[in-house]
């Protein structure tokens, strides 16, 4: 039987009594190592119970430790440092306690070349994408998607094991962590990244914004301008975007907001994403040449109640008001304090009131932020050629209004007669031409077209009664245009854009939304003024 057996399957007992013996002779061996390309290697220590990583983790500090108590130095031994993220662990391992997590820190690591620039952007909320949860997010610096967590049941974790994405940065701290390793990247070519994610400014770097002509250059090889980048419009909410564009011209104010530690004791998130858009526009070395202010709408709809939403278009005169007097309530540090908004735009009107059948005159004093002047009405006919007559104003003749002779009828809240006068000029003076008024029925449209200086107006000229300086002081009189914005087109499907001056060289663009090119003076002239912006000269 036994011959038939060796002979049916043609191998020997000697034979297969050898084979059985090179079985057992690789089994004692250790496998081939793996290459880092391999995505079932992560999977190694996955298993490993939390106790084992943290005897191993200790070990590894008492290691360190005692090298450096002997005064030797072992080349290429990494760093270990403790990890100082509370929101690192997951629930099973708050259940378990808190305990100290060390955390190995690394000059170099072999997934830097993995980084893409091309598809980062920090623009968007902080949530992650899977959970929806904007505690202890991190961006995958290979594909830029947010994740929650680095501990070994979060959704980096698992991110870094599906597709092999390997470094991620917090979007808090700005560390750079290798997952699903776990160490600490500390090395200075991902400085960009941060400056990216949360740009600075010195204040010697914001004094030569100004002064400053140079362009900057994207990762797609187009040039920009600091300060003169296009913002996304997400769904009509140019709006957003022109007030914006006519604030970031305003120096004081944007100064102001440039440096985080100014108004580091506010609360308010409208506050602080104001801020960081400000940083964004301004910031020299951007990966694009765009900003898209996603966050700041964000925090605009739950400050303002859902008044003011993407989706919806609004009124940008309503939206600087409603913006400007949001942002001075929750600057002031208290009742009576002043904040960075009514230092530039602060002005003061005299208000003269007369009631018909009464010689009583009540006068009073009103804080103003922007003027409303008032445009003639236009002609209800056409002409021979059967066209609308477009009329024009100076606006000489409307800025009569503030020079303290001119009545104006007023019908609510009572019949009275009105007289204003201004009795102290702003740094910075915003008018707004009422174009729009809405009767029983839809929406009308005032087209007059305003002609006003771009340069040197002399408000003296304009408000004779405007009260000069008291001695000592050198208060000019003479304002430049730096802010126009227009409305084109009807009044419910037209749309809005402005122009900005560029200051380093006195030359003006014309902005809406993306949509960045330089102009000329005249231009800016021509066009149907909704809401401008004039600073004061200096001396």
């Amino acid at each position: 039987m036994k011959g038939e057996r060796e002979v049916k399957n043609g191998v020997s007992e000697e034979e297969r009594e050898v084979k059985r013996k090179r079985v057992m002779e690789r089994s004692d061996s250790p496998p081939p190592p793996l290459g880092f390309n391999n995505p079932l290697l992560p999977f190694a220590n996955a298993y490993d119970d939390d106790n084992n990583q943290q005897n191993k983790s200790q070990t590894r500090c008492n290691v360190v430790a005692k090298g450096e108590g002997n005064g030797n130095k072992v080349k290429g031994e990494a760093q270990v440092e403790v990890d100082d993220d509370e929101d690192d662990d997951d629930d099973a391992s708050k259940g378990r306690g808190k305990h100290s997590r060390h955390v190995e820190v690394r000059r170099d690591c072999p997934y830097l070349d993995t980084v893409n620039r091309q598809v980062l952007d920090f623009d968007f909320e902080r949530f992650c994408s899977v959970s929806l949860s904007n505690l202890n997010v991190y961006a995958c610096l290979v594909c830029g998607k947010y994740f929650q967590g680095r501990s070994q049941k979060s959704h980096a974790y698992t991110h870094s094991l599906e597709a092999g994405h390997h470094v991620y940065i917090n979007l808090l701290t700005e560390k750079v962590y290798c997952l699903p390793d776990s160490y600490e990247i500390n090395d200075p070519s991902l400085d960009d990244i941060r400056h990216v994610l949360n740009p600075r400014f010195s204040r010697a770097q914001v004094n030569e914004l100004d002064k400053n002509r140079q362009w900057s250059r994207a990762l797609d090889g187009s040039d920009y301008l600091p300060g003169m980048v296009g913002l996304n419009n997400i769904q009509k909410t140019e709006f957003v975007n022109v007030t914006i564009q006519s604030l970031m011209r305003v120096t004081p104010l944007r100064n102001f907001f440039l440096i985080p530690e100014n108004y580091q004791h506010c609360k308010s998130p409208l506050v602080h994403r104001f801020g960081e858009l400000t940083r964004k526009i301004w910031h020299a070395r951007n990966f694009k040449g765009q900003v898209s202010p996603h966050e700041f709408l964000q925090a605009v709809m739950k400050a303002s109640k859902k008044r003011f939403r993407i989706g919806q278009q609004s009124d940008p005169v309503e939206f600087m008001s409603w913006l400007l007097n949001t942002l001075h309530m929750d600057l002031r540090t208290s009742k009576d304090a002043s904040s960075i908004i009514h230092k530039c735009f602060q002005g003061e009107l005299e208000v003269v009131k007369e009631y018909q059948g009464n010689e009583n005159k009540e006068i009073s004093r009103m804080p103003f932020l922007m003027l409303g002047l008032d445009l003639p009405p236009p002609p209800l006919f056409k002409d021979v050629m059967e066209k609308n007559i477009i009329p024009q104003v100076a606006l000489f003749d409307l800025l009569k209004k503030f020079d303290g002779e001119t009545v104006t009828e007023v019908v609510r809240p009572k019949l009275a007669r009105m007289r204003y006068r201004v009795i102290k000029s702003p740094r910075y003076l915003m008018f707004h031409m009422v174009r729009f008024k809405k009767n029983n029925f839809f929406k009308e449209k005032n087209p007059t077209l305003v002609n006003f200086p771009v340069k040197d107006m002399e408000l003296r000229d304009y408000i004779p009664s405007l009260p000069r300086a008291p001695e000592g002081e050198n208060v000019c009189s003479k304002y430049n245009l730096i802010a126009n914005i227009v409305h084109d087109g009807k009044p419910e499907d037209g749309y809005f854009r402005v122009f900005v001056q560029r200051k380093s060289q006195e030359l003006w663009y014309e902005m809406q939304d993306l949509h960045v090119a330089e102009t000329l003076p005249q231009m800016v002239e021509l066009s149907e003024a909704y809401m401008q912006i004039y600073e004061q000269q200096e001396e």
